[in-house]
């Protein structure tokens, strides 16, 4: 019997899967994974209410104390206008996972090194949030009363909120805000594909714009946003110092190399 057709569809299916694994699939399950663990851990603080509201009322306090509690002032810039409530209510709930999506199978397809780069980023921001929420869980202003809070624009405005979102979510995460964070690393990653300055401009443009978004839909302080910043730069920087020195933790983890190198 000639099995040389057999042994022709086999490697054609191999090279088949072996271009599917490189050009995607494995990253797929990574994040894949990587999001389920960011669920199952976010969600150890979602039934902390007490605790974060308490924090929150002393975070108040804190911004009221370096002059930074104007939530509500803010609020009010937009609150005039269902238009431009409902415009960064969209912004806020299809603005943030979506672009991350499209932003990353750009890098991936186009710019290799750099998704690499910004998806390390990406997991390391998102480890050194999921402690913060976990440490110091957090209400929202929208989840305050008075003075203390804002208005829940999502809430009041539009088909998709926190109410309907079921178990998925976790309303007491509040600090650092992920929304800043990883539309910053975002940002900066296409910002270095470029050298057009409207695209630069754009994507300079972004991290400010969602920082509107995220405070003036009263879902995020204003230290939330400057947290997100630093929690965002913190993975950049780390998965810098990752890229360059990597080579020694691959040493520490694959003893045949130890043994070739010396």
């Amino acid at each position: 019997m000639d099995n040389r057709p057999f042994v022709r569809a086999a490697l054609l299916a191999a090279r088949f899967a072996s271009l599917i694994w490189r050009n995607g699939l494995r990253e797929l399950l990574l994040i894949a994974v990587a999001f389920l663990l960011y669920s199952v851990v976010r969600m150890g603080s979602n039934d902390r209410q007490v605790e974060a509201t308490y924090n929150a009322v002393d975070l108040v306090q804190l911004q009221r104390a370096l002059w930074l509690a104007h939530e509500a002032d803010i609020q009010k810039l937009i609150l005039w206008s269902d238009f431009l409530v409902r415009a960064f209510n969209t912004l806020y709930t299809f603005g943030h996972f979506w672009l991350i999506g499209v932003a990353g199978i750009w890098l991936f397809y186009f710019h290799r090194d750099r998704y690499t780069l910004f998806r390390n980023a990406f997991f390391i921001a998102g480890a050194i949030s999921l402690v913060a929420f976990n440490v110091l869980p957090l209400a929202p202003p929208r989840l305050l009363p008075g003075s203390f809070g804002a208005v829940d624009t999502l809430r009041l405005f539009s088909d998709v909120n926190y109410e309907n979102s079921g178990a998925f979510v976790n309303e007491y995460a509040a600090m650092p805000s992920l929304h800043i964070a990883w539309n910053l690393l975002i940002a900066l990653a296409l910002a270095s594909t470029t050298q057009n300055r409207y695209a630069r401009f754009a994507c300079a443009a972004m991290p400010l714009v969602m920082a509107t978004t995220v405070v003036v839909t009263g879902n995020h302080w204003i230290l939330d946003v400057v947290a997100g910043y630093a929690v965002g730069m913190i993975g950049l920087g780390a998965a810098l110092l990752l890229r360059k020195e990597g080579w020694r933790l691959r040493q520490l983890l694959d003893p045949a190399s130890r043994t070739a190198s010396a």
